[in-house]
């Protein structure tokens, strides 16, 4: 018998079970010393420090972040390139996206994601297309910065962008193209926004490296460059909101339905122009923490600007952030206003959150999600009574985990390159509106504003903190921890769903959502329940239960 016939096995036999105890820290450490057993001793000494059960007898716990992958076990990690073109600048509608590199580069995030976008009349939305030098053979022995040049001016003729963006892969920086002249040398011929993008896979461990080289693009090439005309007391720009689903425009009419103006989003459904007048802002709000943070330390030491910690997926949190935010701008008007929408929106949603805690309460989770994602849903799952018991990022660095705190204890090592941190004097044209002693004043009362908890804290004793999973670590907690949902990407699902667990791809939402808001909530609690409670379970008959001489 295999070993996915087993674990099978395993989980049939439990579903008749009776209402299981919670996890406990002896149980749980001992699933994990197990898990790690099936590795060579080398790999066990090096994810040993990636799993950290939550122990409150352990002072400072601390977890393994950033560095790579142990050769040989399988990933779910993306590399920079996806970070910086997939993540971060793709979803911005109007700047046109040219890979330089081979097309197999430019297909991997070409729809890969689902960052929703409108198109407005008369303005550019370039959302539809995949454009790519085609880097071959020949060009690796003789350089491709001809190439790139030609691609950068037929991409203009056909499109007319008023902005453009180049990304180089692996090769190219093998080769040494110098695709920052032929950038300057485009931007000064077209008259338009070239921004080159060194962003070759290898350059980090993960696509987190990819995440801050984009970041620094975005500061170097667009904030500040444009100037916002009529001035708002509330204005605010969204950070670490990609629009997957539509998560932004739900985040969108709340806000305003409460009174905020959104100057920009970065980046979903984003403009280039809009970020380009992020810095007349009087607040950055911050979602991922992992993908854009680096952007949000930049603006605070150039222009002034504080940004706040928010989540907007849950209920609860969704509540958190609306008086946070009404905290911070301390208006009595914005403060009532805010009250009355969290009111209005809980009259609908209540009933919604009794349906189904009645019909989704004790079952158990594991949430692999990136960025700091798996902490912002953990709390949607909690409200309607089912226990996240595994937890995890794949590209996550430490503070995502342990807080901010931690960030001056880091130690950098060779596996966890380091790239350009750039700082910033403060910019004399720009006038923060708020003064340090102002701001200090803000975060006694605003334990979010500049400053990040981490995942840790919110764990529950017992409950595991795994950082870049593998497939055959995932097998066996679902396996021993009796896992009834298992939410992770597409790279995971299927092989779970043939185990027998229903699975939920939580990085694009299973072709559903939004999830972010209240109204969000409603979406995120029908399909959960319609996954968990789906009847087609106890139909299903793999393979290897057949009797057949297939």
């Amino acid at each position: 018998m295999s070993a996915i016939e087993r674990t099978v096995e395993k989980i049939v036999e439990r579903t008749d079970e009776s209402p299981r105890e919670p996890v406990t820290v002896a149980h749980s450490k001992q699933v994990v010393g197990g898990m790690l057993q099936d590795f060579t001793k080398k790999a066990t000494n090096v994810r040993n420090k990636h799993v950290v059960v939550k122990d409150s007898c352990e002072v400072d716990q601390k977890i393994e972040a950033n560095s790579r992958t142990v050769p040989g076990i399988l990933s779910n990690r993306g590399c920079c390139y996806a970070g910086s073109r997939g993540v971060v600048f793709g979803p911005i509608k109007d700047i046109l996206h040219i890979t330089h590199g081979p097309i197999g580069c430019a297909y991997f995030t070409w729809g890969s994601r689902r960052n929703l976008m409108s198109a407005e009349e008369g303005k550019d939305c370039f959302s539809g297309y995949c454009l790519s030098t085609d880097v071959k053979e020949t060009d690796i022995v003789f350089g491709a910065e001809k190439k790139l040049a030609s691609a950068i001016r037929e991409a203009y003729s056909i499109f007319k962008p008023e902005c453009i963006s180049v990304f180089c892969t692996c090769p190219i920086g093998l080769i040494g193209d110098d695709i920052e002249s032929v950038c300057r040398k485009a931007e000064a011929d077209l008259k338009i926004k070239v921004i080159p993008l060194r962003c070759e896979g290898y350059l980090g461990v993960s696509q987190s490296a990819g995440h801050h080289i984009a970041s620094n693009a975005l500061m170097e090439h667009l904030v500040g460059t444009e100037e916002l005309e009529d001035l708002g007391p509330f204005d605010v720009n969204v950070f670490g909101e990609y629009n997957i689903g539509g998560d932004y425009w739900v985040v969108k009419d709340l806000l305003e339905k409460v009174g905020y103006r959104i100057v920009s989003c970065f980046t979903g459904d984003g403009s280039f122009h809009d970020m380009a007048k992020a810095h007349r802002a009087k607040l950055n709000i911050l979602l991922c923490h992992r993908s854009i943070n680096y952007t949000n330390r930049m603006m605070e030491e150039k222009y002034g600007i504080p940004w706040l910690k928010v989540n907007y997926l849950g209920v609860q949190d969704t509540m958190k952030t609306l008086r946070d935010m009404a905290a911070f701008f301390d208006n009595p008007d914005l403060t009532r206003r805010t009250e009355a929408v969290i009111a209005e929106e809980m009259a609908q949603v209540q009933p919604i959150i009794d349906m189904y805690w009645e019909r989704l309460q004790g079952k158990r989770v594991m949430l692999l999600v990136g960025g700091s994602r798996a902490h912002h849903v953990r709390n949607m799952f909690e409200t309607l009574g089912m226990d996240v018991v595994a937890a995890g990022y794949e590209f996550a660095h430490r503070d995502d985990y342990e807080g901010r705190r931690v960030l001056s204890s880091i130690v950098h090592t060779g596996q966890s390159k380091v790239l350009a941190d750039i700082h910033y004097e403060r910019d004399p044209n720009v006038v923060s509106p708020y003064d340090d002693a102002a701001i200090q004043k803000k975060r006694e009362t605003i334990p979010r504003l500049m400053d990040y908890e981490g995942l840790l804290p919110h764990m529950k004793e017992g409950q595991i903190m795994i950082d870049d999973y593998n497939h055959h670590e995932c097998e066996r907690i679902v396996k021993d921890l009796g896992i009834d949902l298992f939410c992770s990407g597409i790279k995971d699902k299927y092989v779970f769903q043939k185990m027998h667990i229903p699975s939920r791809q939580m990085h694009s939402y299973d072709y559903s959502g939004p999830y972010t808001g209240f109204a969000g909530f409603i979406q995120f609690a029908k399909d959960i329940d319609m996954s968990v409670n789906s009847p087609t379970w106890k139909f299903i008959n793999p393979p290897w239960r057949q009797e057949t001489n297939a």
